[in-house]
């Protein structure tokens, strides 16, 4: 996926991976877009749990802010949120989306002879793993992203996704006291 926010325009519009989310979605980009030709009611972003995961749902979500914003403003966008772990003992089988609710099974379920697999990525699941906790519209959790202040997401945006080293860098080393759950 493509890091729009340092590419030139020519670049994002000829992209192999933006091409096909352009048609797909039938709305245009940049000025011809035109969200009442939108052809879905959620789009929603499915990637990885872990920190390649994170990073491709930013890419995305740098691309739709920066060029079509519309469909955010509109609650057109969601994240899917699949679960890191698989926690079972028998037929007993709970998803976890976190290390604390993981914990949390284990211990429910008695921590001898409990198995807890990390889930490297979606690929891992089978298809009615996938379909259970991250596609079946009845059981899956989807986190609708929005706007809450556009000028700091432009101003986050630009440092996070830019090509400025220096703000990136002093805005990691402000923030890295706060991280919580870092997955090297």
């Amino acid at each position: 996926m493509l890091n729009v926010e340092k590419a030139r325009l020519d670049k994002v519009y000829s992209n192999t991976s933006i091409i096909p989310i352009i048609q797909a979605l039938g709305c245009g980009i940049g000025d011809d877009f035109d969200i009442t030709k939108l052809r879905y009611g959620k789009i929603i972003i499915m990637a990885d749990a872990d920190v390649d995961g994170s990073h491709i749902r930013i890419l995305l979500l740098t691309f739709f802010f920066r060029h079509m914003r519309p469909l955010i403003e509109n609650g057109h966008i969601y994240l899917a949120q699949p679960p890191l772990f698989k926690v079972h003992k028998g037929k007993n089988v709970r998803y976890a989306f976190s290390d604390e609710e993981k914990n949390m099974y284990v211990k429910e379920l008695g921590e001898v002879g409990v198995n807890a697999e990390r889930y490297k990525g979606l690929g891992e699941m089978d298809p009615e793993q996938l379909w259970d906790t991250t596609m079946n519209p009845e059981t899956r959790t989807l986190l609708q992203v929005s706007i809450n202040d556009a000028i700091a997401c432009d101003e986050a945006f630009s440092v996070l996704m830019g090509d400025m080293v220096e703000p990136r860098r002093d805005f990691i080393r402000e923030n890295a006291k706060y991280v919580e759950n870092l997955d090297i």
